[in-house]
């Protein structure tokens, strides 16, 4: 009886649900750096077309926890703010794009923090896990010069201390 409860269990999982994929050697953080936050991103990555091609322009998500309680934002430098009012803003230095339909996952090295608090100590950043994001891929020309489009995405960030 028990093995046709997990059967049945098993059958009850959602089709959705992912096995996570590894992730590429380009977007580990430095040796020695030790794993301090894990906060998952909803929002929109915003973009304008320059008359030809939608351009990046800034992200625009809420920040939560593991439990689903806002715990920041982030938003244009790339900075990410945390609760206690603290800040890390990062460099982009490796991309890889297991989804073709996701904008990429990302390495990211802090250049930069504003305030005391958990993000001071923030050395490296993963954005990993991402489903959606990406510019539009149409209505971008001179008719439209100008014009803002908001792309909803989510994903995950990683955030490190170390050497």
């Amino acid at each position: 009886m028990r093995l046709c409860a997990v059967f049945i269990f098993l059958l009850a999982l959602p089709c959705s649900a992912q096995i996570p994929t590894a992730i590429p050697d380009n977007l580990k953080p430095p040796a020695g750096s030790t794993p301090l936050l894990h906060l998952h991103a909803a929002g929109d990555q915003i973009y304008t077309c320059d008359g030809s091609t939608w351009v990046f322009v800034a992200p625009n998500a809420t920040l939560f926890d593991d439990s689903g309680r806002q715990v920041g934002s982030h938003f244009a430098g790339p900075t990410w703010e945390y609760s206690d009012h603290s800040r890390v803003v990062g460099k982009a230095v490796a991309n890889a794009n297991p989804d073709p339909t996701a904008i990429p996952w990302l390495l990211l090295q802090a250049t930069g923090h504003q305030g005391n608090g958990t993000m001071q100590r923030v050395t490296a950043i993963q954005r990993l896990y991402t489903k959606g994001g990406k510019a539009p891929s149409t209505d971008c020309d001179a008719e439209h010069k100008g014009r803002q489009a908001r792309t909803h995405y989510t994903a995950d960030y990683l955030f490190y201390t170390g050497p």
